[in-house]
């Protein structure tokens, strides 16, 4: 019935920073950027290897959702990599901080978490053995 995740939605307060995050450090190609002006509102599609895709959504004055402590819903976002360690130093030199890097005592893979420009908890999860 399901074959996958077709894409995330995220309410972004600073669309321009956010666009530059997903877009430019994150290195996630445009499908399509849309000015809805009935809304006010940016939409930004953004292309993942796997085929899904982010789309990111700009609104007048949208509340802050919180993070923590951790409320109900959507916990986290997470992406597959080749490499945590290496993706961390990447993310570094762009001066974004990632937490300590930790292994799954289920999988034995590494993965660790960073956050978005809005506080939203983001995940590196290391594909592979």
């Amino acid at each position: 019935m399901l074959k996958g995740i077709h894409h995330v939605a995220i309410i972004c307060s600073d669309y321009q920073r956010s666009k530059a995050f997903y877009h430019q450090v994150l290195q996630l190609p445009i499908l399509g950027e849309y000015y809805r002006a009935e809304r006010q509102s940016y939409k930004l599609d953004l292309q993942l290897p796997d085929g899904s895709q982010l789309e990111l959504f700009s609104f007048p004055n949208p509340p802050a959702r919180p993070s923590r402590p951790e409320a109900q819903g959507l916990r986290h976002l997470a992406f597959r990599v080749d490499s945590v360690e290496q993706t961390v130093a990447y993310l570094a030199e762009h001066n974004i901080i990632a937490e300590p890097i930790r292994i799954d005592e289920y999988t034995g893979r590494a993965y660790t978490f960073f956050q978005d420009p809005d506080g939203l908890p983001l995940e590196l999860y290391q594909e592979g053995a």
